[in-house]
Formats: structure tokens, sequence, C-alpha cells
């Protein structure tokens, strides 16, 4: 047994793409070898901005003799079945064995040196890789067969044990030697082994384990903040992508003019980990004036050089962000939505303005129909009238992720109620399923309207989703409907026909999380006439509490015995029946007490006690069946017992449709 170590050295690997070229090796490596029969031990899988590495450990010096058959016709097939399996194995007739009368090719693979097997795997994995971006380069680059990479590949080391693996990829054949730190160590490093690679690289300035550069960034940056009594924001998405930027990191703390605190937090923050790849601090719950930057050297004076020169860039960046937030402000958001007219909606709806105009309509119509309570219908139409004016203004031309944020703050500033500002904020929320749902009744009115507005506008014009294709994201807007509606319960009708079926699937998807199965669901809304989400969710609950118990449980049974008899029979109507069983006047007693209950709870809102309800007829259905014959001989009596199969049925169904349950 020995361990390989393989390492392809570029130009800097993008940060973004690290990760996926990681399980890109670590995939075609394994299939490589799978498909030659070498058993694989522990694989491990690195990245730097400079190197792909991957060290598989255990791995058996030649590979097993194998012996592989194929099936083939039985003794005595047709000839042309037995000349295609021939054809098919490349196979005589004489080398085919037989055993229990059918025939099989077997052939027998020699065992091979793993060491031959890795020299063919390597350029094919190399030519196989899949980037997001690729290129070719120098001369051979004009050929279309030339070699393609994330970035020009400078070197590959390939060792098995102590043994160079010999390969060659478009011309770069593979060695011993690799490089250290560009900076700390430029020159050659000749590794022996996987065993001294990772020491060896970090010798020379290296970490080759991104796992371990994140820890030194994230902890790194914790101390320099803490060390200067300030609190770290934490972005692990920022800890990832500096860690992919360096090889030695080395973070450091910076400190910006406080004039521009004047600025927005978001602002700040965004800018400092958009365009710089800068972590910013907090003291006492506010944003301080301090940065933390991630250097790839060991400076010798400490780093103080790289703060200063990151001071002046960051500070270049919050200056243009303090004109924006300035600019901006010279105008009121009135003015400002006076732009929205230039910009197109959909060539179909018209402006951004015409949309803003039916939700201002809307978000009124919500609170004056005390559909959204405890609103001033006047804020949610200001609201609603002001709530896309960020979208002209300079900081979100720049930021676009600050749209909704920026509105926020330009309307306080200029002296707007925090209803309204808050809602102009809100209203884009919530953005998915773990976002914040708005329950301040303004902010609820405005973050509706729109969201209706744009499933109902783009249902209006047939540009509805298809398969896997949202182009104006419609599921996101109806889960965002569903999350307002259930978290502030807000009794509403969604809508027939298309609509409502668009909002059944998105509701299932939405309650999955939650627990609550799909059929249960379907069973209700397959009642027909039921588009109130938040009645129908109630329903819902209650079905699922209710089918968990042994007698929800066994009066499923029941109905669908009950529903597959009268399929069965084709039944319509039934007749009185004078003669009863005790069983069937039981059933019938039971029916006549749980039917009216069942009917007052529905009508109250009580589905759980319309559930209880329900559950008493239990008893009665399980002595009905075990008692009573259905198909009796007289017509009458069987019609009679068809007709009170046919009223369990209808009595199941004021609650939901139990057809529709699984199980």
């Amino acid at each position: 047994m020995s361990d390989f170590l393989l390492e392809l050295r570029s130009e800097e690997i993008p940060a973004r793409m690290q990760a996926g070229a990681r399980a890109e090796l670590e995939k075609l490596f394994r299939k490589a070898m799978d498909e030659a029969g070498v058993a694989l031990g522990a694989l491990t899988v690195w990245s730097t901005p400079r190197r792909l590495a991957l060290i598989a450990r255990d791995l058996p010096l030649a590979t097993a003799a194998v012996s592989e058959e194929v099936k083939g016709p039985r003794v005595g097939a047709p000839p042309q079945a037995l000349e295609g399996f021939l054809r098919k194995t490349g196979l005589s007739e004489n080398q085919l064995v037989e055993r229990d009368g059918v025939l099989f090719a077997v052939t027998n693979k020699p065992g091979r040196a793993t060491s031959d097997v890795l020299t063919e795997a390597i350029p094919a994995i190399v030519r196989g890789f899949s980037w997001p971006k690729s290129q070719r380069w120098g001369a051979a680059s004009i050929s279309s067969e030339s070699l393609r990479w994330v970035r020009p590949l400078s070197g590959i080391v390939a060792i098995l044990g102590e043994d160079l693996v010999e390969c060659e990829v478009g011309g770069i054949a593979s060695g011993y030697s690799t490089k250290g730190h560009r900076f700390h160590c430029p020159g050659e490093i000749t590794i022996g082994s996987a065993a001294d690679y990772q020491d060896k690289l970090r010798a020379c300035h290296v970490i080759v384990d991104h796992e371990e550069r994140q820890n030194l960034i994230r902890e790194g940056a914790r101390r320099v903040a803490a060390a200067e009594g300030l609190t770290l924001i934490e972005d692990e998405g920022l800890v990832i992508e500096n860690a992919g930027l360096t090889e030695w990191p080395v973070p450091l703390l910076g400190r910006f003019d406080e004039a521009y605190l004047e600025v927005p937090p978001e602002v700040i923050q965004l800018t400092a980990r958009t365009n710089q790849k800068y972590f910013v601090c907090e003291k006492d719950g506010s944003l301080a004036n301090a940065f933390v930057c991630t250097a790839n050297i060991a400076a010798s004076d400490g780093g103080a050089g790289i703060v200063a020169g990151n001071r002046k860039v960051l500070a270049a960046r919050l200056s243009d962000a303090s004109f924006f937030w300035q600019q901006d402000r010279r105008k009121t958001l009135s003015q400002h939505a006076e732009g929205l007219k230039r910009i197109t909606f959909h060539e179909k709806l018209g402006t951004v303005a015409d949309k803003v105009e039916r939700v201002a309509k809307l978000a009124r119509w919500l609170v004056e129909q005390g559909i959204v309570k405890g609103a001033d219908a006047g804020e949610a139409e200001l609201a609603a009238r002001l709530c896309k004016a960020d979208l002209v203004t300079e900081m979100v031309g720049e930021f676009p992720e600050l749209q909704g944020l920026m509105g926020g703050y330009y309307a306080r500033a200029e002296g707007l109620s925090d209803a309204v500002a808050d809602a102009i904020r809100d209203h884009y929320k919530p953005v998915g399923q773990s976002d914040e749902v708005p329950t301040a009744p303004v902010t609820v009115a405005v973050a509706l309207a729109d969201k209706l507005d744009t499933i109902r506008s783009f249902f209006a014009i047939d540009e509805k989703p298809t398969g896997s294709k949202d182009p104006f994201a419609l599921r996101r807007a109806a889960l965002g409907i569903i999350q307002i509606v259930t978290a502030n319960g807000l009794r509403m009708g969604i809508g027939k026909g298309d609509l409502l079926a668009f909002f059944a699937d998105r509701l299932k998807v939405q309650q999955k999380e939650a627990g609550v199965r799909h059929d249960l669901i379907d069973a209700v809304f397959a009642l027909g006439g039921e588009d109130d989400l938040v009645r129908l969710l109630a329903r819902v609950h209650a079905l699922q509490a209710f089918v968990g118990t042994e007698d929800g449980a066994n009066l499923l049974a029941g109905y669908k015995r009950a529903a597959n008899i009268l399929k069965k029979e084709e039944f319509e109507a039934g007749v009185s029946n004078p003669d009863q069983e005790p069983a069937e006047a039981a059933l019938v007693a039971a029916l006549d007490a749980a039917e009216p209950r069942a009917v007052t709870a529905i009508e109250a809102e009580d589905f759980t006690a319309a559930m209880a309800a329900l559950a008493t007829l239990r008893g009665a259905v399980d002595a009905f069946f075990e008692t009573v014959t259905v198909n009796d001989a007289d017509p009458v009596k069987r019609a009679a017992r068809l007709g009170l199969l046919a009223r369990l049925r209808a009595a199941v169904h004021k609650v939901a449709d139990f057809s529709r349950i699984e199980g």
C-alpha cells in the first residue's frame, strides 16, 4: 500500500470556483480509480489560489486480476441471437462458456500496476475537468484541441509512495517539484512523498489546507478586533472568500475616518465587503470605524504598510458612498419616484411607475376592507407609492442589494413616519423561506400588495411559470404571500382556477418544512371553494392530527372501503329500508348525531371539533362492516345500505376529501 499525491498548479484560481474544483477533482479521481478497479482508502482534497491538491491513502501497488462475464443466449437459440452476441463480445463461439444451458462470455483481465493506471488517469482528469469558465494559452491555443484550464496550468506533481508517476498534459510533464509562496519562497521545492507535502509547503509559507486557512482568518480577525475593544461582525462567506485569496493569511486591523459613520452602516459594510473583501467591526452594538483586511504575507513592519494602503483604498470607496448618500437626499422620494416612469416593468404591463400605482391602490384596499387591520390607509398608500423610488437613486445604482433598505433611510431623513419608512424598507420581505416575515400593519399591506400585484399581473398576461422556468420569480412571490398571510392571520381569498392551483403547489412546498403532508393539503383543496389560506391550513392541521390517531386511521379505512364499494357499484341514489339490522340503525343514529355537530363546528371554523365529531362514527362504521352485508340479495336493502355508505362519504367530505389521503 502507498499514498498518492497529485498537485495541479496554476495561476490564480478564483476563490468562488475553488470549492467546486475540489469536488470535481475528487469526483473524477474516484471515477477513474473505480473504473480501473483500484480500491481507495481515505481521500483528501485541498485548494489554494495557486493549486489543487489530492492525497489518496493506502492505494494498492497493483490492481487485482478480474474475471468479467456477460450473459448470452441459451443453447439452441436462433443463429441471429448468437451472432449478435459474438459481435458484441468480440469472441468466437468456441470461447463461450456454457452453464445450465446458458452461454456466457468470460473475459479474464490481468492486474495492472497502479502507477500505470495513474499515468493514464491524470491526463484524462485534467482534460475532462469542468470549470465554470476556462481558457487556452500560449502558442498551442490556436488549436481547439489544446488544453483548457481555469488559468494557465504550470506544474504537475504526481507521486505514488516515493516514486514519480510519469505523465504529461499539454506539454507539462509531472515532476517532484512545486513552488512555495509567491513572495516569501518563490523558488522550487522538492516533494518527496505525500507524507512531507503539507509540511514542506508550510515551511515555505503555504498553508495548503483551505479549512486551516479559514480557521486562521476567522480566529485571527476576532483576535485583532478584540485587541482594540471591538467585536468582529461575523461573515462566514467572507472568511471562505479570503481563504481562497491567500496562501498565508494574516488578518490586520485598520481604521477609517469616523466622519464616514454618518453613512448607513449597511452601506459601509457592503462597500468594505463587496469591493475590498474586508470585515467590519462594532462597538457597543454600533458600527465602529474599523475594518479587518487579510494580508497574504507576514510583513516585516507588522503590516503597517499594508493597513495604510488598504485604508486609502477603502477611504476612496467610502467617499463615493458618502457622496451618493448626500446627493440622493437632495431630492425627496416623491421626486425620485418620477424617474420610475422611465423604467419598463414589462412590455405588456407598463412601467415601474404603473406597477407602483397598482400596488398603492391595492395596499389601500387591503386596509380599507379590513383584511390588514391596524394600519392607516393613507400611510399604506403613501408607502406603496414610494417603495420603489430608491431604484433610481445613486446609492442603489451602485449597490442594487440595498434596494428597499435605502428607501427606508431616505424616508426617515425627509421626516416621513416610522411606519412608512419601515414599510418601504421591508416591502420586499420575505425573500425566502428563512427570511423575516413582516408583521407591522403598514408593512404587511405594502409587502402583500406588491406580491399580489406581481402574480396577478403576470397571470393576466399568461406569463406563468413552466417547469423549472420562472423568469419573474412568481413562485417566490407566492411563497411570500403565503408566509405573510399565515403569519399574520389575514382572512382573504386567493382566487379561483389556475391561480388557486398555483398557490396549492406553493403551499405544499411551504408546509413541507413544517411537516405537513401534501396529500392532506390536496384533500382540503379538493373540496373546492376554499381559497382562504388561514382557514385552509387550520383545516389541514386538524386533519393531520386526526388521521394520526387510531380513530382517524380506522375511520379513513372505513371511508375508503365505503368509497370503493360505491365506485364499483356506480351508485347514485338510495332508498329507505324499513327492516334495518342493528348495526345499520346504529350507523344511521351515529350519522344523525355527528353530521350536525360537524357542520356547526365547520361553520365556527373549529376544525378540531369537526374531526372529533367524525371520530364518533368510528365504532358504528366498524360494526357496520363487520355485521352487515351491503350487497344483499334484496334490492331494497342493497340500495338502502349503499345509500347509507353514500351518506357516510358525504359526511366525511364536509371536512375533507378522504379519497385524496394516502394510506
